[in-house]
């Protein structure tokens, strides 16, 4: 092994020119280790990659199927079987409201029914008399014009109260609020003895089977969302970190907020645990369209994060020429991610980089 000193350069000068394998600002040469005979430098090709890219925000999750529900009559609240918390199956009675006018209002009504049912079958009788009593000529055909009249004016009477009736007892129903699906109870914003009013909500209900992330984001971004990919979904946990999941379906509404011209996303969930409730914070990552797609930006240039060397404001890769020659080029680096770092400026696709840069800056040294 053979090395060159400078006099003038302390021994720990020497070695900080040494661990770091640059060239000594003096422009005096310094000792390294050269690789053994045999060996060579293990390297890589920088190459073009296209990156998806994706846009980060804060979401609130939402279910897709969350109710407020009112009754559509006006009366008194007698009985709220439910409160707060609770889990209903559908059909189930939430909230029922004194129905005693309407109840005596069927009752009339079936009463008028009954009567003009009674009134129908002794005018189909008279009806059916009269069109024998004609066939034997003992009727005129202005009696039997008149009892066909009659029939069908009770029988059009009867139609009618059949239908008043019906429409008495829907009245009556609206006075029993029911849940329209399986669900939880979220709000109850009444109680026994107070007044309801029709649009007035009297409690809240949300489907758990059905949740969703809503989010805003810029109407630049927007456009360049690839909705046929799923986003990422982070969301914390009770340790303070985070779950992580992918989002089913990805949907951005046609319309843009005139205030803050943002778009609002709405990206579908799995089913989840009772944990995750609607209000709740979370993160999404959206995925973005690539240049090849319909332009998001060039393709990016990827190397080892190994392969970087750092020494003070100098920032660099050793690249291999053809000739197998080990030199230090300064670089401008970007985000790390999974082992690889991105290549601002400073390098072009093709070239080669020494994947080890102890060993390079050894081979430069020689």
């Amino acid at each position: 092994m053979k090395a060159s000193q400078n006099r003038t350069l302390s021994p720990r000068a020497r070695l900080a020119c040494l661990a770091g394998g640059l060239m000594c600002a003096m422009g005096v040469s310094t000792w390294a280790a050269a690789p053994g005979p045999g060996l060579a430098l293990k390297t890589v090709t920088v190459q073009s990659v296209v990156g998806q890219g994706a846009y980060s925000a804060e979401a609130t999750v939402e279910a897709v199927r969350d109710t407020r529900l009112s009754s559509q009559v006006a009366g008194r609240i007698v009985e709220l079987p439910v409160k707060a918390g609770d889990h209903v199956q559908a059909g189930q009675v939430l909230v029922r409201l004194d129905q005693s006018v309407a109840a005596q209002q069927v009752k009339g009504s079936q009463a008028q029914l009954a009567q003009a049912q009674a009134m129908l079958v002794a005018a189909k009788g008279d009806y059916e008399r009269a069109q024998h009593l004609y066939k034997k000529e003992y009727l005129s055909k202005a009696a039997l014009d008149h009892a066909e009249a009659q029939y069908k004016a009770v029988e059009a009477q009867a139609r009618a109260l059949s239908a008043q009736a019906s429409g008495a007892s829907v009245q009556a129903a609206y006075y029993t609020v029911r849940a329209p699906y399986a669900g939880w109870v979220s709000q109850v914003n009444v109680s026994v003895g107070d007044m309801a009013s029709p649009g007035v909500p009297l409690l809240a209900l949300f489907d758990p089977a059905a949740l969703r992330l809503t989010v805003q984001v810029p109407e630049s971004v927007a456009s360049r969302l690839d909705v046929l990919k799923p986003a990422r979904i982070d969301l914390p946990n009770e340790a303070g970190g985070a779950r992580q999941q992918a989002g089913v379906r990805t949907t951005v509404l046609p319309a843009l907020d005139a205030g803050t011209h943002s778009a609002t996303v709405r990206v579908d969930m799995a089913a989840q645990s009772l944990q995750v409730v609607p209000g709740q914070f979370a993160r999404v990552s959206l995925p973005l369209r690539t240049s090849a797609e319909g332009g998001a930006g060039a393709g990016k240039l990827m190397v080892p994060s190994a392969s970087v060397v750092e020494r003070g404001e100098l920032t660099g890769v050793y690249i291999v020429t053809d000739k197998g020659e080990a030199r230090l080029r300064q670089v401008r680096m970007g985000r790390s991610s999974g082992g690889q770092t991105e290549v601002l400026s400073g390098l072009q696709a093709g070239e080669k980089v020494a994947v080890d840069p102890v060993a390079a800056a050894q081979a430069a040294s020689r």
